[in-house]
């Protein structure tokens, strides 16, 4: 893991003086310690010049010793406490129930023009991690050292949880940006759920590094079809991908200033999330919803993308009859994509303990997240495993007609 001074003191030497010379073959007189005889004669060969006085030859005591090591190491103690480390800390961060309200009441949280919404009883609440370190703010060793000590904290090397080199702002700006896509996605995936038609627009936003699309691509074309294909959505268009060898030549239909153009394109290498690999086209692509309502979220000073699961639910609850919670509080996490489907997360042992800070008893956690989960769950809280956002509802409905213990766990 990257994360008493005893001091040893021998009997003081017995120094001695010689007034005359000895006789070497003479019977050596016994030697009487120094304590009670203040000078002894001592057989010795040494000349005289050679002796010290006893006097002179005090040891310095244990406390003339600390007087000056003390200090000494209080201030390389103090030095090292307070030096920032190379770590980042997580620990528990604040939740928000998505069905409560805002602006002292005046407005909730998840607002919903456009389509009736019905009363909802229980709470649904998104987690957070607090983190510290990198260009957040300096990590002093003492915080590491307690966050090793704490369950509910942690600390690992600052690169493990920034990219290198990031600043304060735009790690701030990263974070907000993924905010407003989890929003988008959650509220694409929860109309979907609950059947809704909802047009969609892929268009390129920019490119990597050496993709073989620059100069064959512009920002902003429009995707229509691929080989043929219309595409309407990412899962459609990755699926449709798998299909085709990388580095293969594909037909792109778009819709360019106005026009609709074909070019042909070389495609690229890319993994998927098993492993595999598909043809890549080397851009890097938006969407843009039309939704047939409108969903607004308000909440201030959180970032990332680990709420959209909560927001989704909260929409499909505010959108149905159904009181589903029944009174329950249930905290989760998990981003979610615009097909449904729950994805892995950071901290989720840090969300876990904040949740049951919180009073939620059940947790709802990503699936592709049990690996952190098995034996961190803090005592009280019963978490359950979903996949997609279909599965997370039923976890709901499920938990508030009080049959959650027959739901899937991390353990199973």
């Amino acid at each position: 893991m990257p994360h008493n001074l005893g001091v040893s003191q021998q009997d003081a030497p017995i120094s001695a003086v010689v007034s005359e010379p000895v006789d070497p073959y003479a019977r050596p007189a016994a030697i009487v310690p120094a304590a009670i005889v203040p000078v002894a004669t001592v057989p010795t060969t040494a000349a005289p010049s050679d002796l010290v006085p006893a006097e002179k030859w005090k040891r310095p005591t244990r406390s003339k010793l600390m007087a000056v090591t003390a200090p000494l190491t209080a201030i390389l103690g103090a030095i090292a406490v307070l030096l920032p480390t190379g770590y980042a800390v997580r620990a528990p961060g604040p939740t928000a129930d998505t069905l409560g309200t805002v602006a002292g009441g005046a407005l909730p949280l998840v607002n919903i023009v456009g389509a009736p919404t019905y009363p909802t009883t229980g709470e649904l609440r998104l987690t957070t991690v607090s983190v510290s370190g990198g260009p957040i703010g300096p990590v002093m060793p003492m915080d590491v050292i307690y966050s090793w000590l704490s369950p509910r904290r942690s600390a690992m090397p600052v690169e493990s949880v920034f990219p290198t080199g990031i600043t304060r702002e735009q790690q701030q700006q990263q974070s907000a940006a993924q905010m407003i896509t989890s929003q988008q996605a959650a509220t694409a995936a929860a109309l979907s759920e609950l059947g809704y038609e909802i047009p969609v627009t892929m268009s390129v936003a920019d490119f990597p590094d050496n993709s073989l699309a620059v100069g064959v691509l512009q920002v902003d074309d429009v995707l229509l079809e691929l080989n043929g294909i219309p595409q309407d959505s990412f899962a459609g268009l990755l699926g449709t991908l798998n299909e085709i060898e990388p580095g293969s030549i594909v037909e792109l239909t778009l819709l360019r200033d106005g026009e609709t153009v074909t070019v042909p394109l070389e495609t690229g290498t890319a993994t998927n999330n098993d492993g595999t690999t598909r043809a890549a086209l080397g851009v890097f692509m938006r969407s843009e919803f039309d939704f047939p309502i409108d969903v607004e979220i308000q909440i201030d000073n959180i970032g990332g993308p680990s709420a959209g699961s909560m927001f989704a639910l909260a929409i499909m609850d505010r959108l149905t009859e159904l009181d589903e919670l029944q009174g329950v509080p249930i905290a989760g996490t998990g981003a979610i994509n615009v097909d449904g489907q729950i994805l892995p997360i950071g901290g989720i042992r840090q969300k876990m303990h904040g949740a049951l800070r919180d009073g939620a008893r059940w947790f709802l956690a990503p699936a592709t997240n049990c690996d952190e989960v098995v034996g961190a769950i803090p005592r009280g809280l019963n978490v359950v495993a979903v996949s997609t956002l279909h599965e997370a509802r039923e976890a709901v409905i499920a938990i508030g007609n009080g049959e959650g213990a027959a739901l899937p766990t991390c353990n199973q």
